[in-house]
């Protein structure tokens, strides 16, 4: 073997290799706005866009490393029904969808429960992974949401969570609709308890998740640039027959019109959230000291007559 055959041959030959998979990985990704971004920058800046400031989507596992403090959480086990109760199958089983959202995002169903601290404050976090059928909301869904409630009560703690959807699963039918009346009910028993019980829209919320628990509340605050609605944008146009405002349906036009509280930006949600908290619990307990004295006094006044 000469110096050209085992010099020069393995180069010109490695030129037409494929390479492994490691280093043919791409480390740049497109954004909305059709900016180049290397895949670091993206990360590093809590996946929000640093050229146009657009917040991508994350997997709930993102979303708890990024808003409890030091990124330390637990995750809650929640109820699992039982799969594709009606068989559904349109041009692929619905059972075979549920196999690879799974595959994907390592994850049961659409939402994930996690206990935490926020500022300090003990808390009950849900978030929705958008890559999950496009995060719709089903009774796997349903059952996670509740129990989340749950653990908020038997606790006493404030209960936040982060939607990410595009409503209701149309695959399990009224079984899907079903959840929009349960969650509201569970929403009930957490103001009936006085916790706190906060909303982050994250992009998009729309559909049934904004027909229901989404919109409910104490606080509502959203991503900058997400899109919040019911129905789409196109119906909405083509029933009321008018054009639309470009920027309809955006978190920043939905405040405006008062449909939202606040809009805020990704890397402020832990210190604001915690903020929120303080003020809330202190008024939570306020009320309940109240509402205590005031059975004291209804107790003195029956005892006087």
């Amino acid at each position: 073997m000469n110096w050209i055959t085992k010099f020069i041959k393995p180069k010109i030959k490695s030129l037409f290799e494929k390479r492994s998979s490691k280093s043919e990985e791409n480390l740049w990704t497109t954004c909305g706005c059709k900016n180049l971004i290397y895949k670091e920058d993206l990360q590093s800046n809590l996946k929000c866009c640093p050229k146009c400031g657009v917040h991508h989507k994350l997997s709930c596992k993102e979303r708890f490393e990024t808003f409890f403090d030091n990124k330390e959480y637990e995750l809650i086990e929640t109820p699992l029904p039982k799969d594709d109760p009606l068989k559904f199958q349109d041009n692929k089983k619905y059972s075979d969808r549920l196999k690879t959202a799974r595959k994907i995002t390592k994850q049961d169903d659409a939402v994930s429960i996690a206990k935490g601290k926020v500022k300090n404050i003990d808390v009950i976090v849900g978030a929705q992974d958008f890559r999950f059928i496009g995060g719709s909301f089903g009774a796997a869904s349903g059952e996670a949401f509740i129990a989340g409630v749950q653990h908020s009560i038997e606790n006493n703690i404030p209960f936040i969570f982060f939607s990410c959807s595009g409503g209701q699963r149309m695959m399990e039918s009224s079984i899907a609709l079903m959840q929009m009346s349960r969650t509201v009910l569970a929403v009930n028993e957490l103001k009936k308890k006085n916790i706190p019980y906060i909303v982050v829209l994250a992009d998009p919320t729309t559909g049934g998740v904004t027909a229901s628990w989404a919109m409910l509340g104490d606080i509502l605050i959203a991503e900058p640039k997400a899109t919040i609605g019911f129905a789409g944008r196109r119906v909405i146009q083509d029933t009321v027959r008018e054009t639309l405002p470009e920027e309809f349906q955006t978190a920043e036009y939905v405040k405006d019109h008062g449909g939202i509280d606040l809009v805020v930006e990704r890397k402020y949600l832990n210190p604001t959230i915690g903020t929120l908290l303080n003020v809330l619990l202190k008024k939570a307990e306020s009320q309940a000291k109240n509402e205590s004295s005031n059975v004291s006094i209804d107790q003195s006044l029956q005892s006087a007559s």
